[in-house]
């Protein structure tokens, strides 16, 4: 496997055996010459849509203060220790997408999103920990970061934010444009910018199993199939009427124990869940309906490529996106494997396409998730 540079010279399986979920990593230089591809100017009008989630976190002598947007309004940029989180820049910008996309070495059902942090001087969001794996990418500007492996995650209290209470630093770095932090799970760190500064977040998912179990659940209610209704023809008279039998309590846990749950049960329901986009997210459909021939000539063509905002994910002969679920016989889904694993179909790709195949691009073609190259 090819060594990165964005790792620091060493491949993605040295890095995911040496440092995932084990230990921090410093990346000097990880993108040699790296200039953010958004403009200050251009985050804050992100932090201005509806659609864009934002984070505006200000550290004053009495303490902390946070803020939801969109924001119409930011501090002024003289102002001193305030910083501005938006998340998901990626579902809104090429190039964003683009740098994501540069961490698939990660499968995709665990890449997340990337969150850029502006912050004046000063600014950072307190000592916390995550609940997930990080890179912390310097775009603009310096950082200075300190970080410890400690076991005391505290929390303070009556605090907006998630803040260690006995935050202990054992190292401590300045990253400048192109050096890169990766942390693992609940790993303690405090970033604070050194002048005005820029920082891209690679976040990765690790939904709580209390969350997935509960989804799961939901999931499975329309596919229990549990025939025959409670009866008791040995019932036996009570002096005391109000109380529970054993007998009924076993009779039903036995009905109740026949629920099994399949591989295949937790696949779909994975699939569909994990590539399911965010409430916040949304499609344009086509303004103009396309005719399926014209489609089919378009993609023949010219090929198609994913939405930036579509998650596509496959599993056996079973495709996912965005949070619904195809089975497909064999040749179909090598080519639906090509798409989720490029992210694009070529040209060429369409000469082994069933009809129904093609009448599915052409719907998510409608329905935005998919565009001409």
């Amino acid at each position: 496997m090819k060594k990165l540079d964005l790792l620091g010279g060493i491949t993605p399986a040295q890095f995911l055996r040496d440092y995932w979920h084990k230990k921090p990593l410093l990346i000097r230089n990880a993108i040699p010459g790296f200039s953010a591809p958004l403009p200050r100017k251009e985050l804050f009008d992100l932090a201005r849509h509806e659609d864009v989630e934002s984070r505006l976190i200000t550290h004053r002598e009495d303490g902390w203060d946070m803020q939801h947007g969109p924001f119409n309004k930011l501090p002024p940029l003289k102002q001193k220790a305030w910083t501005l989180l938006v998340q998901g820049v990626n579902l809104h910008h090429p190039a964003a997408d683009a740098l994501l996309r540069q961490f698939r070495f990660v499968p995709d059902a665990r890449l997340d999103d990337l969150m850029i942090s502006y912050a004046t001087d000063g600014g950072g969001v307190g000592p916390h920990f995550d609940s997930y794996d990080v890179f912390l990418l310097q775009a603009h500007g310096q950082r200075r970061w300190r970080i410890s492996a400690q076991d005391d995650l505290t929390l303070e209290e009556g605090v907006p934010l998630k803040i260690l209470s006995h935050f202990q630093p054992e190292e401590e770095f300045i990253l400048e444009p192109g050096d890169m932090l990766y942390l693992p799970p609940h790993y303690a760190h405090d970033g604070v910018a050194v002048g005005e500064c820029m920082t891209y977040s690679v976040g990765f998912r690790a939904p709580a199993y209390q969350e997935l179990g509960e989804s799961f659940l939901e999931f499975m209610m329309d596919t229990i199939d549990l025939p025959g209704r409670y009866a008791d023809p040995d019932l036996k008279t009570s002096a005391r009427p109000a109380e529970l039998q054993a007998d009924m309590i076993t009779r039903i846990r036995d009905e109740l124990n026949k629920i099994r749950f399949t591989d295949d049960d937790i696949t779909i329901f994975l699939g569909e869940h994990l590539s399911e986009p965010k409430p916040s997210v949304f499609f344009e459909p086509r303004g103009e309906e396309i005719s399926f021939a014209r489609f089919f000539q378009g993609a023949k063509k010219r090929g198609l490529v994913l939405h930036r905002k579509t998650r596509m994910l496959y599993r056996g002969s079973h495709v996912f996106i965005n949070g619904e679920s195809f089975q497909v016989g064999r040749q179909d889904k090598t080519i639906l494997a090509r798409l989720a694993d490029a992210r694009a179909l070529e040209k060429t790709d369409f000469a082994l396409a069933s009809e129904d195949l093609l009448e599915a691009l052409h719907q998510w073609y409608e329905s935005g998730w998919i565009e001409f190259v």
